[in-house]
């Protein structure tokens, strides 16, 4: 599997990520956004997807595609949590219901559960692991815990370890929080280090809680003028020598914006909705980020996922993307984030107009600083060039 393909910026499809063991982790990230989702099922003590669920879903979710090639992502919680068994009949399943699909396996873990079999189970059946690290250890271990607060650098680098020595594609995801965004250089310098040539840098932005004074956010989520100085950065070192060569996926998402193309990142698109979630039990909701109550769309055992995927329930959430605020309606970089995600639209402007994003004042600063050198990569796409001579036009 080609993962520049898998991860491409210039695609779209509709998909709906897996959680197969539920919000199950054998972490405790002091960021995760996604650990208390467990408390949406308390009666329950195994959170974890039946066989027959995975065939019903497998046979649905197949059938609803409208393009040949499918994309089943396993995401957690801690997908490694589930047995290999599991994904083996998963694949079986695939199998039994291609009908004529092209089938791709795309799985987020921690890393720290890789074993050599599981790595040559990832390996022979060509599946793409995204693998959640947050640069040098200094910064890794200071939120990646495990459930007794010990860091867990090592064991993810012995994973990585791992899937690099059984030739296992593997991307890295990184979370950009307080502590980290203020290292740009470390960080992007690091993963150049190891080699990984595409990379998600994904920024923290988590509400405080209701008593905690007048912080909006939580104590690691990144600030505005901090994640546009981040961006700002790495982007300077990344288009002078690794254009073409390393993958930054917020970079390709703005390129494909610049050029006119539906950006494959859902934060950054005109409208989203194409990415939905199923929990261990089939519930099904709109978003990866909006897991709860009043975003259930329904139960695949009760109504078709196709319903569900396509109803006026989720229309109507796919609305909330271009619901903005006049002071971004006015942006002249509208066109490059589109208002970025809904959950990160917190703040007022300065007309007092709700759901500005939080992280606008960032943003924009990004924006205004790569202008010239996507104009430029935007232009030579256009002309049905490789945008790989940037730094012999400006340097």
């Amino acid at each position: 599997m080609d993962a520049q393909a898998v991860c491409s910026p210039f695609s779209h499809p509709l998909f709906v990520m897996l959680k197969p063991a539920g919000a199950r982790c054998n972490l405790a990230c002091r960021y995760c956004y996604y650990l208390d989702k467990a408390g949406l099922y308390p009666d329950t003590v195994r959170h974890q997807m039946s066989d027959e669920l995975l065939e019903e879903f497998t046979r649905q979710y197949i059938a609803a595609q409208t393009q040949r090639e499918v994309l089943f992502t396993w995401h957690g919680g801690e997908t490694l949590l589930r047995p290999l068994s599991f994904y083996q009949k998963a694949l079986k399943l695939q199998q039994k219901y291609a009908n004529g699909h092209l089938i791709d396996n795309c799985l987020q873990t921690n890393g720290t559960l890789l074993t050599d079999e599981w790595c040559r189970f990832l390996k022979d059946n060509n599946w793409l692991v995204g693998v959640s690290i947050d640069g040098p250890q200094r910064f890794h271990d200071a939120y990646r815990r495990d459930q007794q607060d010990r860091g867990t650098f090592q064991r993810v680098m012995q994973g990585i370890e791992r899937l690099n020595r059984y030739g296992v594609e593997w991307n890295a995801m990184a979370v950009v929080n307080r502590l980290n965004a203020d290292h740009p250089h470390d960080f992007y310098q690091f993963f150049r280090n190891m080699g990984c040539h595409y990379i998600q840098f994904t920024p923290i932005v988590e509400p405080a809680s209701e008593h905690a004074g007048d912080d909006l956010v939580t104590a690691e989520s990144v600030r505005p003028g901090q994640w546009g100085q981040f961006l700002c950065a790495l982007f300077d070192e990344w288009v002078r020598r690794d254009v073409g060569h390393y993958f930054i996926q917020l970079f390709d998402a703005t390129l494909a914006n610049w050029v006119g193309v539906e950006s494959g990142v859902c934060s950054m698109c005109r409208t989203c909705g194409n990415a939905l979630v199923m929990e261990w039990n089939g519930d099904v909701y709109s978003c990866d980020h909006f897991v709860s109550p009043q975003h259930k769309l329904g139960n695949i055992l009760e109504q078709p996922l196709a319903t569900l995927c396509y109803g006026g329930q989720q229309d109507r959430f796919r609305r909330l993307k271009t619901t903005l605020p006049q002071q971004c309606l006015a942006c002249p970089f509208l066109f490059a984030c589109h208002g970025e995600c809904p959950k990160n639209r917190l703040v007022e402007t300065s007309e007092g107009e709700p759901r500005l994003n939080y992280l606008c004042q960032g943003y924009r600063m990004f924006f205004e600083h790569v202008v010239p050198y996507m104009d430029f990569m935007a232009n030579e796409l256009r002309a049905d060039r490789a945008p790989a001579n940037v730094m012999d036009a400006f340097f």
